[in-house]
């Protein structure tokens, strides 16, 4: 059954390759135009919210949906909304997003200094809570006073997070080359 499950794996080490190969190239154009990056992004997930929004409607017609027809409604007309928004203005619904993304690292900043105050008896290093919970703030706050900046930032930390990604599909699947012709 092993053997079998390796050679099965063995045969597709290249799918994994592809998909690192792929996830690299994309990390490098995110590093050469992070702010095209950020846009195209913000087009993707228009792109996957108006599908979800759609398909979403086509099943509010069906009989056996598991959620309210209400709440089914509700989320499809949300996700076509947005995802004609991102579609037709990816740079805007970048902005909006971004300034999301502070408002909860700021929410999120100030939960841990409180938490960091509240825990300071309980434990030792709390320090360390409060002072993400002081970056957290501070990275907001720069978010909201220069969106740009931030949103050249999310993309290159986007493409970081690719080419480690891709790099470690890369060594996977030549590893998994390399198990299936030993076996």
């Amino acid at each position: 059954m092993r053997t079998g499950l390796f050679a099965s794996l063995g045969r597709s080490w290249w799918v994994l390759v592809l998909y690192g190969v792929v996830a690299v190239l994309f990390a490098l154009i995110a590093f050469v135009a992070p702010a095209r990056t950020a846009v195209a992004l913000a087009w993707a997930f228009g792109v996957m919210a108006l599908a979800e929004g759609i398909l979403s409607a086509i099943a509010l017609f069906r009989s056996d949906i598991a959620v309210s027809k209400g709440w089914l409604a509700l989320y499809a007309f949300a996700s076509i909304a947005f995802g004609i928004l991102a579609v037709t203005n990816p740079l805007a619904t970048a902005g909006f997003l971004l300034l999301f993304l502070a408002a909860w690292l700021i929410v999120a900043g100030i939960y841990r200094i409180v938490l960091a105050i509240r825990i300071r008896k309980e434990i030792t290093g709390e320090w360390m809570i409060a002072l993400s919970g002081a970056l957290a703030i501070a990275l907001g706050v720069l978010f909201v006073m220069s969106p740009a900046a931030g949103l050249v930032t999310v993309a290159l930390w986007v493409g970081l997070g690719a080419l480690f990604y891709g790099v470690l599909q890369i060594v996977a699947g030549f590893r998994l080359r390399r198990l299936a012709k030993a076996m």
